[in-house]
């Protein structure tokens, strides 16, 4: 049974920092593109970034661009989002995706969803 575990969510002031991750298990996903979503209160749910199985291909949402940073270690079945220079809108919940399509991932039609963990930025 797949399953998908972030952790790494908290409570931060503005222009800090937080390091979301993401332990995949029930397979292995190193053929799998992984990403990451966000949902805020009373908002949809929106795509924040997405990594290719090889790690070559990277997509971010713009409102995050230069400020957070996607990553993966295949053997660990890890996925990670840096996220720098936190700001007030950035509050949300965020959650992992994975598929074994890339094009899935970014669209937000993955195959398999984490539960979420909060961020909160205060400002």
């Amino acid at each position: 049974q797949v399953q998908l575990v972030e952790s790494g969510g908290g409570l931060v002031q503005a222009g800090g920092s937080l390091r979301l991750s993401c332990a995949a298990s029930g397979r292995t996903f190193s053929r799998y593109a992984m990403g990451w979503f966000r949902q805020a209160p009373g908002k949809e749910r929106e795509f924040v970034a997405g990594i290719n199985w090889s790690g070559d291909n990277i997509a971010y949402t713009d409102s995050v661009k230069g400020r957070f940073t996607i990553s993966r270690d295949s053997f660990k079945n890890k996925v990670y989002l840096q996220m720098n220079s936190l700001k007030p809108e950035d509050t949300a919940v965020y959650y992992c995706a994975v598929d074994e399509l890339y094009r899935m991932v970014v669209s937000g039609r993955s195959s398999y969803w984490g539960q979420g963990t909060q961020v909160t930025v205060s400002s």
